[in-house]
């Protein structure tokens, strides 16, 4: 796909302090095409609640047309802030009452991107939908692209606040999709029920700082701590992180030492772990010092529960634990799979044990040259590659055109 024209429909703002999968697509597909990279639009709701808010007032700037809406970013990638206050209607009960006053929502927004689609003189554009299943609702009949694309990066129904509408919304746009492309077997196979013309696409991943030939001092906190170490990183929350799975191989294990390093929601830092002598919390890292805490682990461990909100989530840190070389056991789920060769993979908490000894005793440097080698095969061009590749080739050419 080269020398075209997308317009990304999007769930995160592009100044989002931390990254996003859109933003990471956009710069991807602007290596060759021209992006125009559509923030989502202001409601009511957002404009009451954050009106002291610097982001929301700088937003509303582009509404009462103080500030330009349109602005260049980076080479061929324009963001557009929406020149329109959206209705909030997700409370209302009413699946007809919602329709309606949704439709309203959507030619708010259609009239508001046709203006940035007519300056920049985008034609037979690709309309890429990331997850906006409300506000993408009703885009295709709109402002007819010359394709559709629906991405699914997160089992949003599950949540609350899709979860009233979302259901019947989001199956009825993927129906309308020519394609819709997801970042793991499980939701791919969920969008599959309501288009046939569902793939994985995969994730990219930045592995740069996560290379394992770089050599990091050890921290403090693993100075002097029993061997062997085993460890995760990441938000230590109770609602995506098996607690009485990480009690029981602390248990099992008492001359083993179990690090965790992340934040803590409540029922982390309430929980039994705390009193556990061979378990170790680190609290929140930057970033920039995950490598070295993963560089001195001698086996990593991904300890999920396995629910609606986790089951189909691509599990971006394992790519970092394989990209710094690390055996890895995760609990087995369905968007695990694509890691089996690379990754011991458990049901149980004495698989657990009976995998992470495993583990320990096969690691070597071949395997952890493999293992790094096939993190950094998970990058936004293979994953960009494989949505051009799934893309139909007979779908009908035609000029867009606005119909409010």
């Amino acid at each position: 796909m080269e020398n075209k024209d997308i317009v990304m429909l999007v769930q995160q703002s592009w100044d989002l302090e931390i990254g996003s999968n859109a933003r990471n697509l956009a710069m991807e597909f602007a290596r060759k095409n021209r992006v125009l990279y559509v923030n989502p639009p202001l409601d009511i709701k957002t404009v009451l609640k954050g009106r002291k808010d610097p982001k929301v007032r700088q937003r509303l700037k582009s509404v009462w047309n103080v500030a330009p809406s349109l602005q260049q970013v980076d080479t061929n990638i324009w963001v557009y802030t929406p020149d329109c206050i959206c209705l909030s209607i997700n409370w209302l009960t009413s699946k007809s009452l919602f329709r309606r006053l949704n439709g309203y929502n959507n030619r708010l927004l259609a009239k508001s991107v046709w203006k940035a689609i007519c300056q920049l003189e985008f034609s037979g554009f690709t309309l890429f939908n990331d997850s906006q299943m409300f506000l993408g609702l009703n885009q295709k009949e709109l402002i007819h692209p010359e394709k559709y694309i629906y991405y699914v990066r997160d089992y949003l129904i599950t949540q609350d606040y899709f979860k009233k509408h979302g259901t019947w919304t989001e199956a009825e746009l993927m129906q309308k999709a020519d394609l819709v492309v997801a970042n793991s077997a499980y939701l791919a196979d969920y969008a599959r029920k309501s288009n046939p013309q569902s793939y994985d696409i995969g994730q990219g991943c930045e592995l740069d700082a996560f290379d394992p030939a770089v050599k990091h001092s050890v921290p403090i906190e693993l100075t002097n701590l029993p061997r062997p170490i085993i460890g995760y990183t990441g938000f230590l929350t109770a609602a995506r992180l098996d607690i009485a799975l990480l009690e029981s191989l602390a248990d099992a294990r008492p001359d083993w030492s179990f690090v965790l390093v992340g934040p803590e929601d409540q029922v982390f830092k309430d929980s039994r772990l705390h009193q556990k002598k061979n378990v170790y919390f680190t609290g929140t890292k930057p970033p920039s010092q995950l490598p070295a805490y993963l560089q001195h682990l001698d086996v990593c461990i991904n300890p999920q529960l396995v629910n609606e909100l986790t089951i189909g989530n691509y599990p971006r840190k394992i790519d970092e634990y394989l990209g710094m070389g690390k055996p890895v056991v995760a609990t087995s789920t369905r968007a695990m799979e694509m890691f089996a060769d690379y990754v011991y993979l458990a049901k149980s908490s004495g698989e657990y044990i009976v995998l992470l000894e495993k583990a320990l005793a096969e690691d070597n440097h071949a395997q952890a040259l493999a293992r790094t080698s096939f993190a950094k095969g998970h990058t936004w061009e293979a994953s960009a590659q494989a949505m051009y590749d799934a893309l139909p080739s007979s779908l009908e050419q035609k000029e867009p055109v606005y119909e409010p």
